[in-house]
């Protein structure tokens, strides 16, 4: 889970399994070589961009206990799946799915992992984690 520090104090944080992207602006290669097809740019379907931040993932309930009742208010922490992007991904996503959002007079998409639909990673940013 990550944030963004923005001026003055003040912390973008990211919840849940969204992810925020600064857009990539316009042409139809992207900056890590991947080619949308003009079907996809004319159709304003897809778009791509950086991630620059993550929420924390899709919360699961913690597994009951087999002698615990159901009805019972455990008190164990949060538990979270977590999200496939990392910072530093580009995202390729669907445009419909996107929220445009403004933090300190930039702009940024705020999209949830199910819209996500191909991340390209850095080989050296080390081997998916395994859940």
């Amino acid at each position: 889970m990550t944030g963004m520090e923005g001026r003055g104090g003040k912390r973008l944080i990211v919840v849940g399994d969204r992810v925020l992207i600064e857009p990539e602006e316009g042409e139809e290669r992207s900056t890590v070589g991947l080619y949308l097809p003009a079907s996809a740019v004319e159709k304003q379907s897809v778009r791509g961009g950086r991630v620059l931040a993550t929420g924390p993932g899709t919360p699961i309930g913690a597994p009951i206990e087999l002698d615990e009742e159901p009805w019972k208010i455990g008190s164990g922490e949060a538990r979270y799946l977590p999200v496939q992007a990392r910072v530093g991904d580009f995202a390729i996503f669907f445009r419909k799915a996107a929220v445009e959002i403004s933090f300190e007079d930039r702009e940024y998409l705020v999209v949830p992992q199910a819209a996500i639909l191909t991340l390209v990673r850095e080989a050296d940013k080390g081997p998916e984690p395994v859940f």
